[in-house]
């Protein structure tokens, strides 16, 4: 009755899946609990599970009992709860994506040369909380989509950098806007946007016009599954809709479709994708064409404390 067009690359990201496995990792060779500052990686079925397992996810730190095991997510975190930490002799090991460590030296290094730095992001997601906290003095966080409201010094040296997770296109934009203003913005040495939300908009990008809906299997705090979402819509598909999961699709989006494109953001397991996929074969969409962009065959190794007899400290 109906087709489904699958995107690929779509779910697990290299900095995802090391997260995901530093936590499993940490629990096998030091048991349980272990403690996680925030969500691991934004999926609340990994979060779940990973609960179950006895990994404890906590706010901030002070909900650590002292002395106990603690694991800083792949969102990354300010060198204040790094110090925290410390000062507490927590047991910290950091999962934070290596592509967001980057940033993070990216915004040192600006600041050590005397540039005030646009950080293009949503104050309220803890990859930028953590890249604000390498320079608060000299970061001024702007909203993507509102790029005017920047209340930087209108004269001195101007860089930006950007959250890993935003849409590639809005970012451009936001950065034009900017430009218009402070012509002497300086970029960061390479593009911050990570290539696993690059490579998956553009999955995205390529089946949208093909498609009357799209949905992105994904957790609403994901802001690289919200991203896929806007990205669809902006290429043309004719509805699109973030899923935690298939229980949570509704049938009456099927009314009058006959394509359907399918993806998942980067923190979302592929086992979610094939329940959606089992939904929709169940509803009359059996026949799945995949479309693949790219291979993805970046991996990273785990922490350091996981890839010795190192005890972490």
């Amino acid at each position: 009755m109906g087709q489904v067009l699958l995107a690929a690359p779509r779910g697990y990201c290299a900095g995802v899946e090391r997260a995901i496995i530093t936590v499993e990792e940490a629990l096998r060779r030091f048991g349980s609990p272990v403690y996680v500052r925030k969500q691991i990686v934004h999926n609340t079925f990994v979060v779940n599970d990973l609960s179950r397992r006895g990994a404890i996810f906590v706010d901030e730190l002070d909900e650590v009992p002292d002395g106990a095991l603690v694991v800083f997510s792949a969102h990354g975190v300010s060198p204040a709860v790094k110090g925290e930490a410390a000062r507490r002799g927590l047991r910290t090991i950091d999962a934070t994506c290596p592509l967001v460590t980057k940033v993070h030296k990216e915004a040192v290094r600006m600041a050590e040369a005397g540039y005030e730095i646009v950080l293009i992001g949503h104050a309220e997601h803890e990859e930028v909380e953590g890249t604000l906290g390498e320079a608060p003095e000299r970061i001024h966080v702007v909203d993507p989509a509102r790029p005017g409201d920047l209340k930087a010094a209108e004269s001195g040296r101007l860089s930006w950098l950007s959250q890993t997770t935003l849409a590639v296109d809005e970012t451009l934009q936001a950065v034009e806007k900017l430009r218009e203003r402070y012509p002497g913005l300086v970029d960061p040495p390479s593009d911050d946007i990570c290539y696993a939300s690059q490579n998956r908009q553009e999955a995205v990008t390529s089946i949208a016009p093909r498609c009357e809906l799209v949905i992105v299997v994904g957790s609403a705090n994901s802001s690289n599954s919200q991203r896929l979402v806007d990205v669809a819509l902006a290429a043309g598909a004719g509805a699109a809709y973030l899923v935690d999961r298939a229980a949570h699709a509704d049938e009456r989006w099927l009314d009058g479709v006959s394509t359907v494109g399918v993806s998942s953001g980067a923190s979302v397991p592929e086992g979610l994708v094939s329940e959606l996929l089992d939904w929709l074969a169940a509803r009359g969409y059996a026949d799945v064409e995949p479309v693949t962009l790219t291979e993805e065959t970046l991996t990273f190794s785990l922490p350091l404390e996981l890839r010795s007899n190192r005890k972490p400290g």
